[in-house]
């Protein structure tokens, strides 16, 4: 594969790990902090691997695919945990780990 080819889940995965960043922020200010660990702990655990997933597809890795594998996973978890939550970072986190997903896959 080439950067090409890559270029849309290194976006994606970017795109994901600011999105997971912002939510898991916004969550620690939501009342009822406690109920919202889960959620902050899966962004967490996200925005690093989407983060290492992006810089694996940039230095076009061989590994790349297992990464991906990884990485769809975990934003698949992330994606139904935030889907829970009313807040609307919540939903818009939810979207983009749904989409970094989808482009995971696609490698």
């Amino acid at each position: 594969m080439n950067t090409e080819t890559y270029q849309p889940c290194i976006e994606a995965c970017d795109a994901c790990a600011a999105a997971c960043d912002r939510c898991a922020s916004a969550c620690l200010s939501e009342p009822g902090v406690a109920n919202m660990a889960k959620c902050i702990r899966l962004n967490a655990d996200c925005a690093s691997l989407c983060r290492f997933t992006s810089a694996a597809l940039a230095r076009q890795s061989h590994l790349a695919p297992e990464f991906c594998a990884l990485c769809a996973r975990i934003c698949d978890e992330c994606a139904d945990e935030c889907a829970r939550h009313a807040p609307e970072h919540c939903g818009t986190c939810s979207d983009a780990c749904r989409m970094c997903a989808e482009a995971c896959r696609a490698i």
